[in-house]
């Protein structure tokens, strides 16, 4: 059971983050489109969304609106991450319905504490 969908298209931060998921044993899916994860996000109604705001290929902002449109999934947390020096992207990412919104150095560091709390247990 996914408890876990993140919308990266970046390959090693992808890596980085199923990495730190197996060793906390936090069932989670890469996805790298907005319609793959409404589509997974819709199969396995995960606990979380994470959203590389800069994943260009993800079409970060449309798959917010995308998750948050959707009635099986509003309500579903949805934390992303940003370069920080982009603060038009925060201010867009909260317009379109992030709940939770990092700069990627915060979420690095504290992606254990991120994730521990949806391990399988």
């Amino acid at each position: 059971m996914t408890r876990v969908v993140a919308a990266v298209d970046d390959l090693f931060f992808g890596a980085k983050i199923l990495e730190t998921a197996e060793r906390l044993n936090v069932p989670l899916a890469l996805v790298r489109s907005p319609e793959e994860l409404v589509e997974k996000a819709r199969a396995c109604r995960p606990a979380l969304v994470i959203v590389d705001l800069n994943a260009e290929g993800c079409r970060p902002l449309e798959a917010l609106h995308q998750v948050k449109a959707d009635p099986a999934l509003k309500d579903t947390p949805v934390l992303g991450f940003y370069s920080h020096v982009q603060h038009e992207l925060k201010v867009a990412a909260a317009e379109a319905g992030c709940d939770r919104i990092l700069a990627r150095s915060a979420f690095t560091t504290q992606l254990p504490e991120i994730l521990r709390p949806y391990a399988s247990h």
